[in-house]
């Protein structure tokens, strides 16, 4: 009698309650041997409904594992013995299993007997025939190319689609006793590339591996090899054996689809370049003009003893240079590159002031509303860059309602699976969310994807610059968070940022104990020094500090300013550029400073904020950064507020 055949497919997992499979395949000998006709296509719970849990169990585990399994099972329902083998079918996404099996009813039976009779000879028995069966069933009941091998390279089995393989790369056809590593003794590269793998699993190793095998001038081709030792009942390793699959196709096919991308990488680099520099020299072309006019017409006045005109041009070279330097301020988020001082904040401590800048800000044809979460986690964010961020999507949404309409800010608290963290591109885990929606015209579909391109606008020209929000995006990403936006139109658009939550109290506001005069005070005595590499910006920093009446010492460079530092003149606050020559930055002179004069005070001053230099904007207490251009305002203000807490450290 022939053995009974059939691959059964498993639906709803092999262990569940609701666990079954189905007869997808079964050969003529299937009914003879068990007893059931026609079973393809029948699931197993259907024909057998008592029994069931244990076949599942049995199988579920094949699958599950993927080692194959012999036992002896009786089939209640015809009242048959079976003696079956199971392994799973190559690869498990497939939930295959193939069963072999035989009817052994009378074999059963007379077993039954002789047990009774020497209990001791039947084990025997049975110990033989499983062993006998164990080797044929791995390598017959595969489609993959299947090897096993002795502790000695010796065959011990090799299936049919592993010996014509092996043939057509090397040229000899291998059969159960060769050795393995004589049969490629003429092709010593080869043999010893066989021999390094194989022994990696004969010593114990059960490993998947990718090479490259194959003679040159036939064939040489990239296997997938899934290697386990094998043991004897007794639990000791007696050689291994090797599962491959030829996986030279889907190589070739990553390799290809992975230069494709990067060639559609390397262009939209190329356009976002080349869009990015268009823009910044048509924006900045403009700025310099208003700048190099303004300062000509006022030389043209003085020459002119025409005064009273001065004011005039003063006032729009000045505003075209504040207009450059929030240029850069945007570019540099954009780019990920403005220095940040983050600390832990409740965003809705924000939202008052902000709000009444944005009513200002938008009109009164606008309708301004927020949604303060209760209970909000503090954000890991700086709080001014923050507000620069709403404030530009704020503006955004006023310009998409020319006719009026509302304007909702809104928080809460957000926590990202592993699936949802895929799709906003965020690591899992806690965020705070701050979204700006509008009941504008909406985005179309089709322009959505590149909103936050560096100068990419839909507004006419002159209207708007097109970094608002690349530099939301630049903001958010350089905060470890991320920025998302919604738009219907005719329904409005809604933007979202997500800021990583701080896992701790938020810090007091403290702006109250340092309120600053109009006029800052100084103590008799206070020096500062400044060290910058750019002669114009040191002495614009000198003279306005010398305004208040601070002594100011001057260095060139680091390791001049060094030097002065370790003298015994007084200082009481060091100002210093990031960016020096002479093999010494702001930030290391920094911390020699402290090193040599215990907490004293640091301003860093810098042209475009070398976050790496100031570690990613960690930077120690009593350190500060003010970002070139700045106004002398903000220079004094801050300057008067480090000298106040250096007097008063409470």
């Amino acid at each position: 009698m022939d053995e009974g055949y059939c691959v059964i497919e498993f639906f709803d997992g092999p262990h569940g309650p609701d666990s079954d499979y189905i007869h997808i395949a079964a050969n003529d000998a299937y009914a003879e041997n068990a007893g059931i006709p026609d079973v393809v296509g029948q699931k197993l719970r259907e024909m057998v409904p008592d029994e069931a849990d244990a076949w599942v169990a049995r199988y579920g585990e094949v699958l599950r594992t993927g080692k194959p399994i012999r036992f002896i099972q009786e089939l209640v329902a015809t009242g048959r013995w079976l003696e079956l083998s199971a392994f799973r079918i190559e690869p498990p996404e497939r939930k295959h299993v193939a069963v072999l099996f035989r009817d052994i009813t009378d074999r059963r039976i007379a077993e039954q007997s002789l047990r009774e009779l020497n209990e001791t000879l039947e084990q025997r028995v049975e110990k033989a025939l499983a062993e006998r069966a164990l080797l044929a069933d791995i390598v017959e009941g595969t489609n993959a190319f299947v090897q096993i091998a002795d502790k000695d390279f010796n065959f011990l089995a090799i299936n049919g689609a592993s010996a014509r393989e092996f043939e057509r790369i090397y040229g000899v056809r291998p059969v159960v006793g060769d050795n393995m590593l004589d049969l490629l003794k003429g092709r010593p590269e080869h043999r010893a590339a066989v021999e390094a793998i194989w022994r990696r699993a004969l010593e114990g190793e059960e490993f998947v591996e990718i090479q490259q095998f194959g003679d040159e001038t036939r064939d040489r081709r990239f296997y997938e090899m899934r290697f386990s030792a094998l043991r004897n009942q007794a639990g000791e390793q007696i050689g291994a054996y090797q599962f491959v699959y030829d996986v030279t196709d889907r190589l070739n096919e990553q390799a290809r689809l992975a230069a494709a991308e990067e060639a559609l990488r390397q262009a939209q680099k190329m356009e976002a370049v080349g869009q990015l520099t268009g823009g910044l020299a048509h924006d900045f072309n403009n700025l310099l003009a208003g700048i190099s006019g303004a300062f000509d017409m006022i030389s043209t006045r003085l020459k002119q003893g025409r005064a009273e005109d001065v004011e005039r041009y003063l006032s729009a070279g000045s505003g075209a240079a504040r207009r450059a330097a929030a240029l850069t301020h945007r570019l540099l988020a954009f780019a990920r590159r403005q220095t940040l001082t983050p600390r832990p904040v409740v965003v809705n401590g924000l939202l008052p002031d902000l709000m009444e800048l944005v009513r200002r800000t938008v009109g009164p044809a606008i309708a301004v509303e927020t949604v303060a979460a209760s209970g909000l986690w503090p954000a890991m964010v700086d709080a001014n860059q923050l507000e620069n961020a709403l404030l530009n999507l704020c503006i955004n949404a006023r310009d998409a309602m020319p006719d009026g309409g509302r304007i909702t800010i809104e928080t809460g608290n957000k926590w990202l699976d592993e699936r949802a963290g895929a799709e906003h591109g965020l690591d899992p885990g806690q965020y705070v969310t701050i979204c700006v929606s509008d009941t504008g015209e909406g985005i179309p579909k089709d322009v959505l994807p590149r909103v936050f391109d560096p100068f990419f606008t839909t507004k006419p020209i002159g209207e708007g610059t097109g970094l608002g929000l690349s530099m939301v995006y630049g903001f958010a990403r350089q905060s470890n968070g991320h920025v998302r936006i919604y738009s219907e139109i005719g329904q409005g658009t809604m933007v979202c940022i997500y800021m990583p939550r701080h896992l701790g109290d938020a810090e007091a506001d403290d702006a109250g104990s340092h309120t600053l005069s109009a006029t800052p005070a100084v103590a008799e005595g206070e020096t500062v020094l400044v060290v910058d590499d750019e002669p114009v910006i040191r002495m614009l920093v000198v003279d306005a500090l010398a305004e208040i009446g601070l002594t100011c010492l001057e260095a060139e460079d680091g390791r001049e300013g060094l030097a002065i530092l370790q003298s015994d003149q007084r200082i009481d606050l060091l100002i210093t550029d990031v960016g020096l020559p002479g093999g010494l930055n702001g930030r290391q002179v920094a911390d020699a400073a402290r090193s040599l004069r215990d907490g004293l005070k640091v301003l860093f001053i810098t042209g475009y904020a070398e976050n790496a230099v100031l570690n990613h904007g960690h930077i120690e207490p009593g350190m500060e950064v003010l970002t070139k251009p700045f106004a002398v305002s903000d220079l004094t203000a801050r300057v008067d507020r480090l000298l106040r807490e250096r007097r008063d450290p409470s």
